[in-house]
């Protein structure tokens, strides 16, 4: 059982990923949330006022299983795989943390001051939820993909544009954490 609560090693997700990406290029299928929430949006009747999300959204159904994978897994994995130990961060995280608001840092993977509803239903959450949002948004579009589908999908399958994408994807988290995120927090 200690087995299970354990995060799971590289030399056992690494191969799990990629035979479920073998499995989807054998098929014919690419692996992207953004995809699964284009789906979602054209049952939704997006379609009808955005010329985007006008397609056969019933041959896309198949993405549906994934976002129900994606939901029905965080259950199962915090309520069942978690094993609630404090974090164990470098002393110099801690104390940048501190300096930025935060308290009991490392008690929690999702730090209260980010994640309780009092924080979100603030109005600098507010407007970090839908400035953030937008931007997801817009450079998911405009990327031609998402995170996870240039980073598993793409790379997998060797294409170019993903490497460039997840190259962009890498030094944008670098600006955000060093130059961004220290102004909002």
């Amino acid at each position: 059982m200690e087995f299970i609560l354990q995060p799971w090693p590289w030399y056992v997700s690494g191969p799990l990923i990629a035979v479920v990406m073998f499995l989807l290029l054998y098929f014919g299928r690419t692996f992207g949330m953004s995809s699964n929430l284009r789906t979602l949006c054209a049952i939704g009747g997006a379609g009808n006022r955005v010329e985007f999300f006008k397609f056969d959204w019933k041959s896309q159904r198949w993405n549906l299983v994934v976002v129900l994978g994606a939901i029905l897994g965080g259950y199962i994995a915090h309520f069942y795989l978690s094993n609630p130990i404090n974090i164990d961060l470098s002393e110099n995280t801690i104390k940048d943390l501190n300096s930025l608001g935060f308290t009991d840092v490392g008690q929690s993977l999702l730090p209260p001051e980010l994640f309780s509803w009092d924080a979100v239903f603030s109005l600098k959450g507010l407007l970090i939820l839908i400035s953030g949002g937008f931007l997801v948004g817009f450079g998911t579009r405009y990327a031609g993909g998402c995170t996870s589908g240039h980073a598993i999908t793409g790379l997998s399958s060797l294409q170019i544009p993903s490497l460039i994408a997840v190259i962009g994807f890498f030094i944008g988290g670098l600006i955000m954490i060093h130059l961004i995120y220290p102004i909002l927090f």
